[in-house]
């Protein structure tokens, strides 16, 4: 079969080998983008003079019979034309002869290819970002409801300090934010137009690129034509954005996964995001919290796959480039599906508020209220943490918690304990008294959840 660049040629590949090379397989998916960038390119043609205009009429109907036979889904691609370029012309030049192949007339698949990725990234970004809020939403809708549900905050997995639960909702939901403003402001450098470069060096017809970007909704150009065709740090950032959005629901998978647990019980999955065992009647797994946290490592392979790839490659375009797609096609859909199943599971899961509660009281969570107890009373902390430390030791001999000890022995231990020593063991108290900004008391959190509220609320 003829290539659409053979002219040179004396030899064609063997199959294999033009199979091996072919991009279609995967770039298919960029089928609209690149019917759209086409678009652009050839109504700017006629607008320049480049084309005569019933040239470019007779083009864009037939862009434009293709487009909507793409939505439909019924194209079919061939890996002889290689690429979703290649292809596109194939079909439009079937459709209205050799006038099709004028569309190509100032423009390289160099720069083509690299539009494509521009258009179809802007898409998914915006789709991830309106995604992230939605998980956000969930996040702070469950916070709401808990502002006043305590349990055991825990660092090293230990149990450390009793904290509200929505205090602990809102840290993911702090997280998210911050990964919604790098996908946002990521788009800044998604939105600029490669488009014109050519190869690698522009071209001698008289286009005009702000057109062609102002046509794509693009708000930029890339200044330099080498740049242009041969710039991946648009996907390579979009790439490093979703390995820490993955990072944190990686952390977050990780705490659902432990709360559902026999030994935990802090929370209770819905049906629809968990599994049974083919073996044990009894299980109930949280299987897609554990498929998101395995599926964070296939985001970070695409990172540093295409890190490696972009390495060591001199300017302009290189074949290596083509292994640009495959992992950023991967992500986007690892991140999407991630983020639509953590809203659902968040929005259905069933908070055991007694058991959070109650293992605050079965800890030794509140002994750092012991220790502020009686540094406010003049104590210097580090001499207090010895006392505490101390009364710890003897009720773990004695098999009982700070709260079972009697005043006297607190009073043993130091003079300035007294009967409100009680009420400050208390986890509800513990939990109450820390009001500093940004920490777990009440009034603090109620506070943060107005702030997030008023975020998600800001267009």
């Amino acid at each position: 079969m003829k290539k659409l660049w053979g002219g040179r040629f004396t030899k064609t590949a063997e199959e294999w080998v033009d199979e091996f090379g072919a991009s279609i397989p995967f770039d298919q998916e960029l089928v609209e983008e690149d019917i759209e960038g086409s678009l652009a390119h050839v109504t700017m043609l006629g607008e320049c003079g480049i084309l005569p205009a019933e040239d470019v009429e007779k083009i864009k109907g037939g862009l434009l019979r293709l487009l909507e036979k793409a939505k439909r889904g019924e194209l079919e691609f061939s890996v002889a034309y290689e690429d979703i370029h290649l292809n596109i012309e194939k079909m439009l030049i079937d459709d209205i002869g050799p006038v099709g192949g004028k569309l190509h007339t100032g423009r390289s698949r160099n720069d083509q290819v690299a539009t494509d990725m521009h258009l179809y990234l802007r898409k998914r970004v915006e789709e991830i970002l309106g995604l992230i809020r939605a998980l956000q939403r969930a996040l702070v809708a469950q916070a709401d409801k808990h502002v006043d549900t305590i349990m055991p905050g825990y660092t090293h997995l230990q149990r450390a300090q009793p904290i509200s639960f929505a205090h602990h909702l809102l840290a993911y939901f702090w997280m998210l934010e911050r990964d919604y403003e790098r996908f946002s402001e990521s788009l800044k450098r998604i939105n600029r137009s490669p488009l014109g470069a050519g190869a690698l060096a522009g071209t001698t017809f008289p286009i005009d690129r702000q057109r062609t970007a102002e046509l794509l909704g693009f708000a930029d150009l890339y200044e330099n034509s080498l740049d242009a065709v041969s710039d991946r740090d648009f996907i390579i950032e979009f790439l490093s954005n979703s390995s820490m959005l993955m990072m944190h629901l990686s952390r977050l998978a990780e705490e659902l996964i432990l709360w559902s647990s026999q030994e935990f019980q802090f929370i209770e999955l819905d049906d629809a995001f968990a599994t049974g065992s083919s073996i044990m009647p009894q299980k109930k797994n949280p299987d897609m919290a554990e498929l998101i946290r395995g599926k964070t490592g296939r985001v970070y392979g695409h990172l540093m796959a295409l890190l490696t790839v972009m390495k060591g490659l001199p300017l302009a375009y290189n074949k290596d480039m083509q292994e640009d797609k495959e992992g950023m096609f991967d992500t986007v859909k690892t991140v999407v599906g991630s983020l639509k199943i953590f809203t659902g599971m968040i929005e259905t899961m069933n908070v055991r508020t007694d058991v959070m509660e109650r293992a605050t009281k079965q800890d030794f969570s509140n002994a750092t209220e012991l220790a502020d107890y009686l540094a406010a009373k003049g104590v210097p902390f580090r001499e207090a943490h010895e006392v505490v430390g101390k009364l710890v030791l003897l009720c773990i001999e004695k098999g009982v918690f700070l709260a079972d000890l009697p005043l006297e022995v607190y009073k043993e231990a130091s003079p300035l304990f007294d009967e409100d020593i009680y009420d400050a063991l208390n986890p509800r108290t513990a939990v109450n008294r820390r009001n500093s900004a940004g920490g777990t008391g009440f009034a603090e959190v109620r506070a943060a959840l107005a702030k997030a509220k008023q975020l998600l609320s800001t267009p």
